[in-house]
């Protein structure tokens, strides 16, 4: 495979619309099939077609389950700077009609968590965090990702000289979860747990998740709870040195109640663990997938390892972690010509707008070489608190490989988790030639 290019047989019309969406206007069916075709192995494999299709219909599309939906680099750019449009945060979600799927424990969850957050206590959780992924605290951190990762590589050569192993499973869904746990300073015997937990809790931030997976999500939302509230309530007992003392330290000093207090430090410390995992593991092996598709580049890459910051960011918009953004209007405007009412929700698709032709050049080409400009990291006063750290995981592994396994090679389809908003490989099968 050599990436995504669209191709000219674009996928056939005729998908049966969902129970709930029937009644849609027939002008409104066609954004039905993408998104049920986003969700298919093709659509995962290759999204751009359908992509192409939701740029076709216009830069704000409606939406059939309600809002709409913007493909349109500057709109999606514009709207994540913006401090007029806001996050879908817990008071949103309790005014929502669809109480199974916004009042959910996973959703009300997730309300609490700094990203679903607006001013003014926006303001106030992220002072408490502090710039934690500064320069110094990434330099003091940096030799042990690099151990870890070639702890992890060690074990791929094992697993490569008897044949082929996933790459997923080996490393890039390791080396997240190893460098978020030590920074916490959790328990090695629970990187596992967390992992699992946090991969069934997304499907709460998913678009049409099904009753199951709300189930699922809920559950484990639960578990998290029990998990990060005797957390922080251990570090209250026994405070050190780590993230999550400090973050009881700080809220004490500002928040007479103890247990709203704590209730803080654990939306903290969730928050953490779910974004370090979830979008980094996505990063990595997406990373990896993508130059393993294009060789030249890659041994382009290995002459000129100064590059790896510019070939990071282009895997960042190739194939951001994270495809789906939601934002919510704060009064009634106007979105290229459209109506917007006041809270009603638009979908920044910006792993749309990442192939917009009217900001990129060819943006069906991987180029490594373009210093691309990306939403992956969002924007404005949400912009990804750990985007340093990620970066900083993906410069270790991609050094590390260049000079290790020059012979690494696909040895089988990937496979992809059947999400729209977050992209997740659960399998990346490789070989060494």
């Amino acid at each position: 495979m050599q990436g995504w290019r669209i191709s000219s047989d674009l996928l056939k019309e005729g998908v049966a619309l969902p129970p709930a969406l029937a009644t849609s206007p027939l002008d409104r069916r066609s954004v039905v099939s993408v998104f049920s075709r986003l969700r298919t192995p093709d659509g995962q494999t290759n999204p751009l077609p359908l992509y192409a299709k939701l740029r076709a219909m216009g830069d704000v599309v409606p939406a059939p389950w309600g809002g709409y939906l913007s493909t349109s680099y500057g709109l999606c750019h514009q709207l994540l700077r913006s401090r007029s449009w806001r996050v879908p945060d817990s008071a949103w979600r309790a005014r929502q009609d669809d109480a199974a799927r916004w009042n959910a424990e996973a959703s009300r969850q997730m309300g609490g968590t700094l990203p679903m957050l607006n001013p003014l206590h926006h303001t106030r959780v992220r002072r408490s965090v502090g710039n934690v992924f500064d320069r110094n605290s990434l330099a003091a951190m940096r030799s042990s990702v690099e151990q870890t990762t070639n702890r992890l590589l060690d074990r791929l050569e094992e697993e490569l000289a008897d044949g082929p192993a996933d790459f997923c499973a080996l490393v890039s869904e390791e080396l997240p979860v190893i460098t978020i746990g030590e920074w916490l300073q959790i328990p090695p015997a629970d990187y596992a747990l967390l992992r699992s937990l946090t991969h069934d809790q997304v499907y709460t931030q998913e678009l049409f998740p099904t009753p199951s997976q709300l189930a699922l999500s809920d559950r484990s939302a639960s578990q998290l709870r029990q998990y990060f509230t005797g957390l922080v309530s251990e570090r209250r007992r026994n405070p050190g040195n780590d993230p999550v003392s400090s973050w009881i330290r700080v809220w004490d000093a500002q928040e007479p109640d103890r247990e709203a207090a704590d209730e803080a430090v654990f939306s903290l410390a969730l928050f953490m663990v779910l974004a370090a995992l979830e979008t980094t593991s996505h990063v990595l092996s997406s990373m990896v997938r993508l130059l393993l598709e294009h060789p030249r580049q890659l041994n382009w890459l290995r002459i000129h390892p100064e590059q790896i910051p510019d070939a990071i960011d282009e895997v960042l918009r190739y194939d951001a972690p994270i495809h789906m953004i939601s934002r919510v209007a704060s009064e009634d405007t106007e979105l290229a010509g459209v109506t917007v009412r006041k809270n009603e929700m638009v979908q920044l698709m910006v792993g749309a707008a990442h192939h917009d032709p009217a900001h990129f050049a060819s943006p069906e080409d991987f180029d490594i070489s373009r210093r691309a400009s990306h939403l992956s990291f969002g924007g404005g006063i949400h912009f990804c608190l750990g985007n340093a750290l990620a970066r900083m995981e993906a410069d270790c592994l991609l050094t590390a490989l260049l000079d290790r396994l020059p012979g690494l090679r696909i040895g089988a389809p990937p496979v992809w988790e059947p999400r729209v908003a977050f992209r997740r490989l659960i399998a990346l099968p490789v070989v060494r030639v």
